[in-house]
Parts: C-alpha cells; sequence; structure tokens
C-alpha cells in the first residue's frame, strides 16, 4: 500500500506566530495563505501544514498520487483501493471515500486517538 507524500498539520493559535517560528527552524513557505488561514511549510523533504480556526487536533496526512514535491506520480494507490485494503485488515474508518475516481478522502484514528487524513487531491 502507498500512502503518498506525508506530512503532519498542525492546529495552530497565531498562523504568523507558527510562521516566524517554523522560518527560524529552516522551513519556507511552500503553499496555502495567510487569508485562506493555513500555510504549508518545507524544509528538504519535509512537509508541515499549519492551519488557524480549522481542526480541533493535529492530523497525521498522507497525499496519494503525489510525492514530496506535491508533483504528481505516475504511478499510485487510488485512496480507494486504500481504503477496501484498510478494511480488509479490520481497520474502521471515520469517513470514507465516495466516488470511482477523482479527488477523495478517508479519515481513521489510531490506537492512541491521533486521527489520520488520507486526502487524494487527483
Amino acid at each position: 500500500m502507498q500512502l503518498g507524500a506525508f506530512s503532519i498539520s498542525l492546529t495552530v493559535k497565531d498562523l504568523n506566530a507558527s510562521q516566524s517560528f517554523y522560518e527560524k527552524l529552516g522551513f519556507s513557505v511552500f503553499g496555502g495563505s495567510h487569508e485562506h488561514n493555513y500555510l504549508i511549510m518545507k524544509n528538504g523533504g519535509t512537509l508541515i501544514g499549519l492551519f488557524q480556526g480549522m481542526f480541533e487536533k493535529n492530523i497525521i496526512t498522507f497525499n496519494p498520487g503525489w510525492n514530496q514535491e506535491a508533483e504528481n506520480l505516475d504511478n499510485f494507490d487510488d485512496v480507494r483501493q486504500i481504503q477496501q485494503q484498510l478494511k480488509e485488515v479490520g481497520l474502521n474508518l471515520d469517513s470514507e471515500a465516495e466516488g470511482e475516481s477523482g479527488p477523495a478522502s478517508i479519515t481513521l484514528v489510531d490506537p492512541d486517538g491521533n486521527p489520520i487524513l488520507i486526502d487524494q487531491h487527483r
């Protein structure tokens, strides 16, 4: 099972303060905007999403179909394939992907209560 690009989505209280902090750690803005209350920060192959007022908890995120540069992969496991595989091994999903192709997402929670988002954009 190939889950795609990995990032952590952090819920932040002050987007500007968080941006400044992560820039001091060597991250730079890779995507998002202050207008939409989120930024994607990148340092090498490491991605951190900063989200103000969008989530209650930090979220582990995977993006099928993308590499760490947010570039499309020619071959990837569609989120619906991943969903089926997770269900076959007995994992419970909090939300499931709909449709037969294209953008979709699924969510689940690990044994310690950490939310996981598998979010396919293509």
